[in-house]
């Protein structure tokens, strides 16, 4: 690909990325509640989740995906139900302090259960699907090797869309001291399911082009 081509790709993912979406929120909320290193196990599933799209993009497997009849639109409300079911899920959490000396604190999940948590809001996410089928390929000089094409691609976009995760992470951590308080992490609480619902019930109106 040209240099003008790649610099054009890095500046649409830089602003694709670091628009919040449910991938960041999930970010921040996980830094918030176990710090910005343990949110790094939660980066990874969602990059995962992502690689996984953006190798299907790849092999032509999301383009079939999006040719069969019915199969976004079961996607596209399945991703609807986890958004929505992780905002109630947030909106409901407890006002728990974050102290650490506090003997109130719930336990914190396993390595397993945080990852999994990371993948399954990036791969359930349609407009992930709609960015590997559809943005990603336009990148892409079809009368040049496509290995090649593919792979400086995806490490650009690992860069950046990793950067914007530690961003994100360390605001949130910054965040954390402010919701020693158990009124004002409710409040958080609140507004993170708020949006979380809110993402998911704009996903309603995802539509391939």
């Amino acid at each position: 690909m040209t240099l003008h081509t790649w610099w054009l790709f890095v500046a649409a993912v830089f602003v694709v990325s670091g628009t919040p979406g449910p991938n960041m929120l999930h970010v921040l909320s996980r830094s918030v509640e176990m710090g910005a290193r343990r949110s790094t196990v939660a980066m990874a599933g969602c990059l995962c989740a992502i690689f996984l799209l953006m190798g299907s993009s790849a092999a032509g497997l999301t383009t079939l995906l999006l040719a069969l009849p019915g199969s976004f639109e079961v996607l596209r409300y399945a991703g609807v139900a986890y958004l929505v079911y992780l905002g109630v899920k947030s909106w409901r959490s407890p006002a728990a302090p974050l102290d650490p000396t506090s003997a109130e604190l719930p336990p914190a999940p396993s390595t397993g259960a945080v990852f999994r948590g990371g993948f399954a809001i990036a791969i359930s996410n349609p407009k992930a699907i709609l960015f590997a089928a559809a943005f990603f390929p336009q990148f892409i000089d079809p009368t040049l090797p496509k290995a090649p094409q593919f792979a400086i691609l995806f490490a650009t976009f690992t860069v950046i869309e990793t950067g914007w995760y530690c961003a994100y992470a360390l605001g949130g951590r910054s965040l954390a001291t402010y919701l020693t308080r158990p009124a004002i992490k409710q409040a958080f609480n609140r507004v993170t399911g708020v949006f979380f619902i809110g993402f998911g019930l704009a996903l309603l109106k995802a539509r391939p082009n």
